[in-house]
């Protein structure tokens, strides 16, 4: 199939009248309803509900919770009250199965399941590392959905399937009944071509992927049906209400959201459990020095591509702070804002760290086999986590202007890590570059705009969009400090 350009229910030569959108926004940590009152010069923010996300390990794995997870939406649209339209996102690669009569076979798969270990290598087999990324982009991670297909492969759950739905195209087939898979979000799978937009048909074939199993594409701003009577009834709205198909990758909401200025040569990093560090970019680069430096060409909006690379980001703190009790944060960070600068630093790339648990002993061993100092208690660990973050942010930042050729001089950081504001002046230390930091809430005020957008209520072009964003948003900017010899230093001792 050809993907079709955007769609939206109305085309306006001018901005309209207020309107009120509601954003699902499941992040791998939490997941929230959050409301948006957007119009011409307005645009607020207001949470209406939020709700943790946990995984679950059983006997088979470790698994989502995610029927715990709709039903924290259903809360959460509820609690919002009238809106004129909902939209979706949340992490990606995970899926749900769904037999023939629409019903889910078994909680999905987490990314951090152990099912993918050695899978990379079967797939390479039938189709070379490099030939895969120059078909479809996407960098090397384990968890690819195109290597939990092959993980599945064989199983009765798989062969039982009739279709599969991404997780936001999940939650939105459970509000409307109708099943679509947004673009930005397949560009994860692996198994698009970055260049077409469209299936990348021959990996799917060469590999078994049947295709079919995925509903049709759709494209941000798209329809995807209204609010089902039993939702209406169960959430107390009236109907009809319209479902939006948003960029249903958080991270691409999150960059449509950027409070960059028009012409800016911005770096982005959205901030969050994850630290997805690159350019917004016309076109991908499939280069094989891109795919030496395992950076990403996942979709955005309009036609971009999020030129990117994965940084395992505030996990690391988080499995320490669940590992210590969950200490509050705020004294942890005073205390860590103490310790010298630079004094260990591991990482934050390495795939050591992607799975739960030992947290802090992880992060230990990896200075004691460097033959750095080991951190000793909470602020000296956190110290180490935020300098190391920062490392990789400069690492990925540097290394994607070069493999882009395309220049910048300012990086924004949004997400919940642009609260931080000790990971953001490190950032800005080790990058050399100013950091614009802000919004915290990036991925549903990309949400909401693209909802708003759709419906009328701004204008289309990208750059209205966020210039409202850093007309109404609070942000800090960080000036680097001359410390860019103690960063290269430091890269050394993990290069």
């Amino acid at each position: 199939m050809t993907a079709q350009p955007p769609t939206r229910t109305t085309k306006p030569a001018a901005a309209s009248a207020a309107g009120t959108f509601a954003a699902v926004d499941l992040g791998a940590s939490s997941g929230r309803v959050i409301v948006g009152r957007v119009g011409p010069g307005t645009l607020r923010l207001t949470e209406a509900h939020r709700f943790r996300n946990r995984p679950v390990r059983v006997a088979e794995g470790l698994r989502w919770d995610v029927l715990g997870l709709y039903a924290g939406v259903l809360d959460g649209l509820r609690a919002a009250g009238q809106v004129d339209s909902v939209g979706v996102d949340s992490w990606a690669v995970d899926y749900g199965l769904l037999d023939a009569d629409g019903a889910l076979l078994g909680n999905p798969v987490h990314y951090r399941d152990a099912r993918t270990e050695g899978v990379a290598e079967q797939v390479w087999a039938t189709v070379p590392a490099a030939e895969l990324y120059a078909a479809t982009g996407i960098q090397y991670v384990p968890f690819n959905t195109v290597y939990q297909l092959a993980a599945a492969r064989g199983t009765r759950q798989l062969a039982a399937a009739e279709s599969l739905l991404l997780i936001p195209d999940l939650i939105t087939y459970w509000l409307t009944g109708e099943a679509g898979t947004e673009l930005t979000n397949a560009s994860t799978t692996q198994l698009i071509d970055p260049r077409t937009r469209d299936w990348a048909h021959g990996v799917a074939a060469r590999l078994g992927v049947d295709l079919g199993l995925f509903p049709p594409l759709r494209q941000p701003g798209e329809r995807a049906g209204l609010l089902l009577p039993r939702v209406l009834q169960e959430t107390g709205l009236d109907g009809p209400v319209a479902v939006t198909t948003v960029a249903s990758h958080d991270t691409a909401s999150a960059v449509a959201a950027v409070p960059a200025a028009d012409g800016e040569r911005f770096a982005y990093i959205c901030t969050g459990t994850w630290s997805l560090a690159g350019l917004e970019l016309d076109a991908p680069v499939l280069t094989e020095a891109s795919r030496a430096a395992n950076f990403t060409n996942e979709l955005g909006i309009d036609g971009t591509v999020r030129y990117l690379r994965n940084i395992m980001g505030l996990w690391l703190l988080q499995e320490c702070l669940r590992e210590w009790g969950e200490p509050e944060l705020a004294p942890l960070l005073r205390a860590a804002a103490d310790i010298p600068a630079l004094r260990s630093v591991v990482d934050a790339g390495d795939p050591g760290f992607l799975a739960p648990g030992r947290m802090p002993e992880r992060i230990a061993e990896a200075c004691r086999a460097s033959g750095q100092p080991v951190p000793d208690g909470p602020a000296e660990t956190t110290r180490c986590i935020l300098d190391s973050l920062a490392l990789a942010h400069r690492r990925a930042v540097e290394e994607a202007q070069s493999l882009a050729g395309h220049p910048v001089d300012v990086v924004h950081i949004v997400g919940g890590g642009a609260r931080n504001a000790l990971l953001c002046q490190l950032t800005a230390d080790a990058c050399g570059l100013p950091v614009v930091a802000g919004p915290a809430e990036a991925a549903a005020l990309g949400n909401v705009l693209v909802q708003a957008r759709t419906h009328g209520t701004l204008s289309p072009d990208r750059t209205t969009l966020r210039q409202l964003v850093a007309d109404t948003q609070e942000v800090h900017r960080y000036e680097p400090r001359n410390t860019r010899t103690h960063w290269q230093e430091a890269e050394s001792r993990i290069t």
